[in-house]
């Protein structure tokens, strides 16, 4: 089992008791090919709830044919109450030819996993720092392009905007987690204090930075006719960060 670290808590026993009953059958029915198990994600938060999240569980295999599969997909079909299974079956293979393709979800499961059984063949894993920033860069072009539309289309409706920041909330913090550590830095554990960096380490205003955090994650009240300013201010925030990202160089 690998170590914990700070970002990393542990499930209650009966949680990981769940799991290990879940993974058993699988397990066998990979046999030798079979090489790793791991958890990710949430479930090794603080914010994770048995009753509604789901457990994502990555096992690593030698092969997956379909003869494979078809056992797997037998021995997976065992019912466990909870928490909710969500499991991701990858050979090594797949692995080492999409660190390119996926560089930040396998930067994610490499500094935060759970090594159920098996072998670590995550903690060695060589990540393209290039793939990083192309990833960063693609990810929020696209956010900032469907941020622009969502603008246009809501013609300054304030609960048309909330929601388009509401919705487009969620993955700014990972995204920037990635800035800071391809800056050679390691990111703080909340998400407000990350973003608040990136605004420094770029020269962004940070309270505009804030917006989507604030609507969705704070009990902060922010009024109506204080939201279009805001989405304004963000949007041409985050058109400075994309063009900063943009002329970033990468060792």
């Amino acid at each position: 089992m690998s170590t914990l670290d700070e970002r990393r808590i542990e499930p209650p026993a009966a949680v990981l008791d769940s799991i290990r009953g879940w993974l058993a059958p699988v397990q066998t029915a990979l046999g030798p090919d079979f090489v790793a198990a791991y958890l990710t994600g949430s479930v090794l938060s603080d914010s994770f709830d048995a009753r509604h999240s789901h457990a994502n569980v990555l096992v690593v295999a030698r092969q997956l044919d379909m003869d494979t599969l078809d056992a797997v997909a037998t021995a997976a079909a065992v019912h466990v109450k909870s928490p909710r299974i969500d499991p991701l079956f990858v050979t090594r293979a797949q692995i080492a030819h999409s660190l390119d393709v996926f560089p930040i979800e396998w930067l994610d499961v490499q500094e935060r996993h759970l090594r159920l059984a098996g072998e670590d063949v995550v903690s060695a894993l060589a990540i393209p720092h290039e793939a990083l920033r192309m990833q960063c860069e693609r990810e929020l072009r696209g956010k900032h392009l469907r941020l622009r539309q969502a603008y246009v289309l809501a013609h300054g409706s304030p609960s048309d905007l909330e929601a388009a920041l509401r919705a487009g909330a969620s993955g700014f913090a990972t995204l920037f987690r990635t800035l800071l550590r391809l800056r050679g830095e390691s990111p703080p554990a909340e998400a407000a204090k990350v973003i608040e960096r990136v605004a420094d380490a770029f020269a962004l205003d940070a309270t505009a930075l804030l917006g989507p955090h604030v609507l969705r994650y704070t009990h902060r009240r922010v009024a109506r006719g204080e939201i279009l300013g805001l989405y304004r201010k963000f949007l041409v925030e985050l058109d400075r960060l994309i063009a900063a990202i943009d002329e970033m160089r990468v060792p």
